[in-house]
């Protein structure tokens, strides 16, 4: 029988062959280009891939690493405001805003939560910010697939090293020394007055009102440029970026106002106070570098080092291995901040190539473009490549064969949920009435996407219902005009009499009207002739008049012979009449 492709004697079953994990990719690319990012690298459980009923691989199928380490320029825009920003030019619920990051209390610290600028509202604009996004402001640690990761102050994922209280990554305390105090001095009149000078690279700043006053904490450069609450003008609590360091300026409806920075800072600050009423105290505290060189036993030196060298950044095509330059303590070697050392002197950042063979092929998989449909099942695609990295910027396309791992899929379903009922319209009606003004009707339904099932119309929204009645004209309507009915009888039996006949102004929809023309108006009576009766009287009946009748002379005078009752009584008086 056929196994695998091939031939083998009927009854062998295949050996169970546990999975084992290929070489690591190359790393990705870096999700920041400063201010620590990371990057990814994944490896495939196919070497061998398992069968027979063996065991998949285990451990990690994607690992993560920092990059750039290096902290963003001046002036650079936060990272995760950048991407609050990127949603600015995209309609939310049909309005447009310009959106800050929200980082307050309730929401997940790796969601992209942003604040409507002018707005009192705030939404979850992505599920998970961009790798590499700050959790908080006040920590190193990283969003990572939308959780939270340790990074140490190596800016190393992962890494357990930590600050001392000098913020020197890994150090002992000793490069620093505690400066606090207190401040209570007044000014009769009120005004500006200096409480402290803050040394170029201090640490943990905290200046603090031991009270609620209407006092406030200022902030000033040595050459008098106030950062703030200068010039009589007070500032909005918030972050102000002064000295290469974030000052958070506090002022709290229910606590004394403060001001504090983690630093260091990159000049010589000085911390004013605007009294408007009695100081009732300012409490300060932050630790200062010790001098470069001390005196007799007890000077330390500085210097500049290379690190050993750094893992390769890629497992095959060519990567690159670094040596970074640190400043260390010439007394015990351990690594300081850059500002210890002097920045004219340091050496450039050593680089050289390393594993530079080819990768094995693997399967390039794409992104899935957009369903075809919303709703009611589409279908989305993707490229799948057999390909082979042959260095750090350069792939070459493979036959399909050549990738010994299963194919990924090329196309999927997608977006199977039922669509919404929505509004389906007939047909206009005629324009009724057939001239003048008047409406077009039809009927509006709401349907299943499939056109089979009427809903109620509550179910479909009523702000899209099409119109029910539109407004029509066939043009002018005739004017209204005269109509005549047929003549009626003549009124006279023999001889002229008279007919007559009905005569109406009627609008064109057969409405009396008042609007006809009179001069055009039809004769309502006309004179007519009736042919008279010649039958001759017998010989045998003599022609007189009813001897009981007295009338006969008022017949002949009112012409009334030609009527054959009359005519009958009175025979002789109509005789020849």
């Amino acid at each position: 029988w056929c196994y695998q492709g091939e031939c083998v004697p009927f009854g062998t079953w295949p050996q169970s062959i546990d999975g084992g994990w290929g070489p690591w990719s190359i790393w990705g690319e870096c999700s920041r280009t400063c201010g620590g990012g990371v990057s990814s690298s994944i490896r495939h459980c196919d070497s061998p891939a398992p069968s027979g009923g063996g065991k998949y691989c285990l451990g990690e199928r994607k690992r993560y690493r920092s990059c750039n380490t290096d902290p963003c320029p001046s002036g650079a825009r936060d990272f995760r405001e950048k991407q609050c920003a990127d949603f600015d030019n995209m309609p939310f619920r049909g309005k447009y805003y310009n959106w800050k990051p929200y980082t307050g209390g309730g929401v997940k610290p790796c969601a992209l939560n942003c604040l409507a600028e002018g707005y009192n509202f705030y939404t979850e604009r992505a599920p998970a910010v961009i790798d590499g996004t700050q959790c908080n402001a006040d920590s190193l640690d990283i969003c990572i697939n939308g959780e939270c990761k340790h990074v140490g102050c190596d800016n190393i994922l992962g890494s357990d090293a930590k600050e001392d209280r000098c913020r020197v990554c890994g150090g002992d305390g000793s490069t620093c020394e505690a400066i606090e105090g207190f401040f209570n001095d007044s000014l009769p009149r009120g005004g500006y007055m200096e409480v402290i000078q803050i040394p170029r690279g201090s640490v943990h700043i905290e200046i603090r009102e031991v009270a609620m006053s209407k006092n406030y904490i200022a902030l000033k450069s040595e050459e008098d440029d106030y950062y703030i609450n200068g010039a009589w003008t007070i500032d909005w609590p918030r972050k102000f970026d002064v000295a290469g360091t974030a000052f958070h300026y506090k002022r709290p409806t229910d606590e004394p106002e403060s001001l504090e920075a983690l630093g260091p800072t990159s000049e010589n600050l000085i911390v004013m106070i605007l009294l408007q009423e009695q100081n009732l105290g300012i409490k300060y505290k932050f630790n200062v570098p010790i001098s470069r060189t001390g005196s007799g036993d007890n000077e330390v030196g500085f210097a500049w080092n290379h690190l050993p060298w750094s893992e390769c950044s890629a497992t095959c095509a060519g990567g690159v291995q670094k040596q970074e330059v640190v400043c260390k303590r010439l007394d015990d070697s351990s690594i300081v901040q850059n500002n210890y050392c002097d920045p004219d002197s340091k050496p450039p950042e050593n680089q050289r190539a390393c594993n530079t063979e080819p990768c094995p092929p693997e399967w390039f998989i794409g992104d899935w473009s957009e369903c075809s449909k919303t709703c009611d099942g589409g279908m989305r695609s993707r490229t799948v490549l057999c390909i082979r990295k042959i260095g750090p910027s350069e792939e070459e396309t493979l036959d399909a064969a050549n990738c010994l791992t299963h194919r990924p899929m090329e196309k999927e379903p997608c977006n199977n949920q039922s669509c919404p009922p929505q509004w389906v319209a007939l047909d206009w009606s005629e324009c009724t009435p057939k001239c003048g003004p008047g409406f077009k009707h039809r009927i509006v339904l709401c349907k299943s996407s499939d056109l089979l099932k009427t809903f109620p119309a509550a179910q479909c929204q009523d702000e899209n219902k099409p119109p029910v009645r539109i407004r029509c004209s066939l043009g002018r309507c005739p004017p209204p005009r005269w109509v005549a009915g047929d003549w009626g009888q003549c009124s006279a039996q023999c001889g002229l009499g008279q007919q007559m006949r009905t005569v109406q102004c009627l609008s064109y929809t057969g409405q009396a009207s008042s609007e006809c023309p009179e001069t055009l108006r039809p004769p309502s009576m006309q004179q007519c002739e009736s042919k008279c009766d010649s039958t001759p009287i017998s010989n045998t009946e003599e022609c007189k008049d009813v001897n009981k009748v007295a009338y006969c002379p008022l017949v002949l005078k009112f012409k009334f012979c030609s009527r054959a009752y009359f005519r009958q009584m009175c025979c002789k008086t109509c005789q020849g009449h």
